[in-house]
């Protein structure tokens, strides 16, 4: 039996690119499950903007028959989540749709919700409804209850966007497993089906490192040979 050739660094290299491939080939496939009925798996994040919405949006007999009900508002909300919106513009619709149930009547709850004067903000309320310029001390107030707003829905935001990363990354994995193994059955190759389940399991969690990980082996192979040379 011939010894095996060892592995050159350019072919090395190529193998990891190509396993960094397919793990990104996996992750996208995944992230495609986000136009099933419902959002798909993009709504193991999204709970988390449902549930600051759900608190910033007190139930309001006046609004819940206007498109500005609690459930029209994630409806929109998750409807741009699934698109794909940049997330400050998220933020930002969020913010407003959330503005615009300001009324006297759920000026406590927000104010609870931010921290903020209840009173002042109530006072806030009746005066923006009825076009009454505001107060410096209002301004204050309704300038602190904006910023707080931004705040807690880009933290609502920013845990939603990590869960589903990590719940794709987690679900890219058999995926990429199950693409390794028809690939080694369909097409002719020296992988055996061990080797391809292998390759599966580490291509999710090498992809986005893949790039990195070549140039760095192949700086340090650079490097050793200067030393050596």
């Amino acid at each position: 039996m011939e010894p095996t050739a060892p592995i050159t660094l350019t072919q090395l290299t190529t193998i990891i690119a190509a396993v960094g491939a397919l793990g990104t080939a996996a992750f996208g496939l995944v992230d495609t499950f986000k136009a099933l009925p419902g959002g798909g798996i993009s709504r193991a994040g999204f709970k988390f903007i449902r549930q600051i919405v759900l608190q910033l949006a007190p139930p309001v007999s006046s609004l819940d028959q206007t498109g500005l009900s609690r459930n029209s508002i994630v409806t929109s909300l998750l409807s741009q989540w699934i698109n794909g919106t940049a997330t400050a513009d998220q933020v930002n619709i969020a913010k407003s749709l959330i503005k615009l149930r300001l009324t006297p009547d759920t000026a406590s709850v927000l104010a609870q919700a931010t921290g903020v004067d209840a009173f002042v903000l109530t006072e806030v309320a009746k005066n923006i409804n009825s076009g009454t310029p505001l107060t410096q001390p209002q301004n204050d107030v309704y300038g602190r209850f904006d910023l707080l707003l931004t705040t807690l829905l880009d933290q609502a935001y920013e845990r939603a966007d990590q869960r589903y990363r990590n719940v794709a990354k987690f679900a890219a994995v058999p995926v990429a497993v199950a693409l390794a193994v028809i690939a080694a059955v369909v097409v002719p190759s020296h992988i055996n089906i061990p080797e391809a389940i292998l390759i599966g399991l580490i291509a999710t969690p090498i992809a986005p490192i893949a790039k990195d990980l070549s140039s760095a082996i192949t700086t340090t192979a650079q490097t050793i040979q200067a030393w050596k040379g």
